[in-house]
């Protein structure tokens, strides 16, 4: 079995564009992690009618209600394998409001017939996602979401584009400052603007 990073798949040679440091960023070979820190300059929400939606996903570590600026923010994705054998990239992303956490977590995989990576979100998960990369021209990574499912346990149900949560991920290495900046929006074809955040991080010594 390849120990090759599911992100060095997915892209191909277009991964030798990035940013050298983002390409070390996302070279999550086998049992490898990725950790750090950093302050999301502001989270953004949508209706305040979906207040109680967002309230419901902290109980799957998916969605929360909070938003605000300047708040401390961590990030650890961890390479691992799967029970079939899998490689898979587990994401936790942790924002902290005072004394509470919330978290917005997914484990990735490569499907690498359809050559886009596999997104479960949320602990146990919730929804799921097919992930497409790109690298721009300046070596930042570009990741947009596409067909999306709801996972109710062992079953899952494509969802109609109308009740799709559309990400688009911008993250790039800011070499003035060294730290690596990303923004993460999440649209949905008929509300429109769902949550956001973007921030800067750096890697944990």
């Amino acid at each position: 079995m390849s120990k090759l990073s599911i992100y060095k798949k997915v892209l191909g040679n277009d991964f030798n564009r990035l940013h050298p440091m983002l390409q070390k960023r996302y070279a999550l070979d086998v049992d490898s992690s990725f950790k750090a820190t950093g302050i999301m300059r502001e989270i953004k929400g949508g209706p305040k009618w979906l207040y109680p939606l967002f309230r419901l996903g902290v109980n799957w570590k998916l969605l929360f209600p909070e938003r605000g600026k300047n708040i401390p923010f961590s990030i650890k994705n961890t390479s691992r394998l799967g029970i079939n054998g899998e490689s898979q990239i587990h994401w936790e992303r942790i924002f902290h409001f005072g004394n509470k956490k919330r978290f917005f977590n997914a484990l990735m995989s490569l499907d690498e017939t359809r050559g886009v990576i596999k997104d479960y979100l949320g602990e146990p998960p919730l929804v799921y996602s097919d992930l497409a990369f790109d690298v721009p021209e300046d070596g930042s990574l570009t990741i947009h979401s596409l067909n999306q499912r709801l996972v109710l346990g062992k079953i899952e149900v494509p969802l109609l584009k109308l009740f799709h949560g559309l990400a688009t991920v911008t993250e790039r290495f800011d070499e003035a400052k060294a730290v690596y900046r990303i923004h993460v929006t999440v649209r949905n074809p008929l509300i429109g603007h769902l949550f956001s955040y973007e921030g800067e991080f750096v890697e944990d010594a």
